[in-house]
């Protein structure tokens, strides 16, 4: 393995490795089968498998075998290293260039109300769902938004009967762009979550604020097509999921900790997949 400096730009200085490097990055902590990675960006099998093994040779990913096929992810520890390269030896620690690496100064050092955003394609399911319990265990800590990158015309019909059966007022919630959220008079955001692959895999510009940013990647259940009760069974159990991990999230002692052991702490909920338990 060749993990030089030198050898790892010239690996992402080509146009079609460093989009499927930023599609991993994006999709972090996932580990992504070469057949799905292939499909999303439009490779061919082969060419996929070659990009792929030369980000593996110069550090920037891992792999590990899953039954019969290999799954990639990025090497978190490689990608530091890298830049710890180029922004600290290279460029000698400038403060000009090398901001972004020095004392932790964001208002979540503060007690105040932080923002987070729920992304899905359709804005009609998981986001939806993920809003409005926040909005409920969030307290007066958190003010929850969702959006969808190609939203729909209105939330899922399952989605807000399932919402109302368990208590939570789906009076203001409804399918929004996400352009909504990307004019100079939105939101700053403190967290930004992505509830679905699809939207994990499209290409956003970078949130302003630099808010700490995770893929809470998980199964769509409207798209589950079997019976009436294995239908309100996927919806129930997405809720769960999402309940689990949101519960989890507003435990974090999120005004003490510093943006990187938050990075780490939300990345190790969406490694979580715990039973949903029904709420009543």
């Amino acid at each position: 393995m060749d993990n030089s400096l030198t050898s790892q730009l010239q690996t992402l200085g080509h146009p079609q490795r460093i989009t499927l490097f930023k599609l991993l990055m994006r999709r972090y902590p996932d580990a992504l089968p070469a057949g799905e990675i292939c499909s999303v960006l439009g490779l061919k099998a082969s060419t996929g498998s070659d990009y792929l093994s030369a980000l593996k040779s110069v550090g920037l990913i891992t792999s590990e075998r899953r039954a019969t096929h290999l799954h990639y992810s990025v090497n978190m520890t490689g990608v530091q290293a890298m830049t710890d390269a180029l922004l600290g030896d290279c460029c000698k620690g400038r403060p000009d260039v090398c901001s972004f690496f020095g004392p932790d100064e964001r208002e979540a050092k503060k007690e105040h109300v932080m923002k987070v955003l729920f992304i899905c394609s359709a804005n009609s399911a998981r986001s939806i769902m993920a809003e409005a319990i926040l909005n409920e265990l969030g307290e007066e800590k958190f003010i929850a938004y969702s959006a969808g990158s190609q939203a729909g015309p209105d939330i899922n019909p399952r989605v807000k009967s399932l919402l109302e059966a368990k208590g939570h007022d789906t009076s203001k919630l409804f399918s929004k762009s996400l352009s909504t959220f990307q004019s100079d008079d939105a939101p700053q955001f403190d967290f930004v979550f992505t509830v679905c692959d699809d939207a994990a895999n499209e290409v956003c510009p970078a949130w302003p604020n630099q808010p700490v940013s995770a893929h809470w990647g998980m199964a769509d259940p409207a798209k589950e097509t079997g019976t009436e009760a294995e239908v309100n069974l996927a919806f129930q159990h997405a809720y769960g999921v999402l309940k689990n991990r949101l519960t989890a999230f507003v435990a974090l002692p999120a005004s003490e900790l510093s943006a990187i052991s938050l990075q780490r702490e939300v990345d190790a909920i969406a490694l979580t997949t715990p039973t949903p338990q029904e709420a009543p």
